[in-house]
């Protein structure tokens, strides 16, 4: 609770500049060690960090309504795109672990100026980078929202069972060398059926538009299908500050996190919500969202932004 008072405290102290503020997005570029990422920035540089991790195959436009509401809250949004997904650069070595994203992650909080009362969102790829960050170094974040991929230990579970592994079939064909030269055919057709199928009640025309100016050359899809291949790659790690990382890619949460799911999901079944929360840290609340597919925070919006009002609340 006392991250949620100092975050409430900011935005009333400052509430006529905020209201002002998050009338405009502005553009921000952050040079890492191995990577330039460029992200979308909402409200006040001194309110509460929120980073905003998006999943494949999206962009960070992604989060175009859920950062402004963020922002109304009394958070300094922070919307990266990832590693390898234009106007973001390639990684210089060519690495797109899961580790790797989540060191991200913990770098931006500590470039962002982020302090202990700092949020972290992800769906999808970004769920999975925040589970990592947030169990490698708890200390940084008071809060995780998480949507679509749940806790890594369960969807390695799942992916044992048939019925995941019907769903996951694009995991396993995206090893194969030649897999970019038909998903780049017509425009990416490939990465809009994705999107169809895993929200089956969701047009995705305006999202397709920004994905395909992320991912419309070879090189950045070459690198957005790396994130899959880079599941079976047993390089060693970067450096020795990697390994708490790694460490912590199965581990228990300690985070209280507010986990969301679409119960027509046609990426990722749901999961049993008790086996959810008991890897999640205290206070943690897993919701189903009737009616909501893979990208239920573009689907079903009010309702995502409900669940968080109460998790952040309460």
């Amino acid at each position: 609770m006392r991250g949620v008072r100092a975050v409430r405290r900011w935005a009333v102290a400052n509430s006529a500049e905020c209201v002002i503020k998050l009338m405009d997005m502005s553009e921000l570029t952050i040079e890492l060690d191995d990577v330039t990422l460029k992200a979308f920035t909402y409200g006040s540089k001194d309110a509460p960090l929120a980073l905003c991790l998006h999943g494949f195959p999206d962009s960070a436009y992604t989060f175009r309504q859920l950062a402004p509401y963020l922002a109304e809250r009394g958070y300094h949004v922070v919307v990266p795109f990832l590693r390898g997904y234009a106007p973001s650069s390639l990684s210089k070595s060519d690495n797109y672990q899961l580790i790797t994203l989540a060191h991200d992650a913990s770098t931006l909080h500590e470039r962002l100026d982020g302090d202990e009362n700092a949020l972290i969102v992800g769906h999808d790829w970004g769920a999975s980078a925040a589970y990592v960050a947030t169990s490698a170094e708890p200390e940084r974040w008071r809060h995780a929202i998480t949507m679509a991929v749940p806790p890594l230990v369960l969807f390695a579970e799942a992916l044992s069972t048939f019925s995941q592994l019907q769903l996951s079939w694009y995991m396993f064909y995206f090893q194969n060398p030649t897999a970019e030269s038909v998903v780049e055919r017509n425009d990416l057709e490939f990465l809009e059926r994705l999107w169809r199928a895993w929200s089956p009640n969701y047009a995705p025309d305006e999202d397709m538009v920004h994905v395909r100016q992320s991912l419309g050359t070879n090189e950045c899809l070459r690198a957005a299908l790396g994130y899959y291949r880079a599941m079976f790659d047993a390089r060693p790690l970067i450096d020795a500050s990697m390994q708490k990382f790694a460490d912590a890619a199965f581990a228990t949460s300690v985070l209280p996190t507010l986990y969301l799911h679409g119960a027509k999901d046609g990426c990722i079944a749901p999961v049993d919500s008790a086996k959810v929360l008991a890897v999640l840290g205290a206070d943690s609340r897993y919701e189903l969202l009737e009616d909501a597919g893979h990208f239920l925070h573009l689907e079903q919006p009010g309702a995502v932004h409900r669940a968080i009002d109460d998790f952040l609340d309460n």
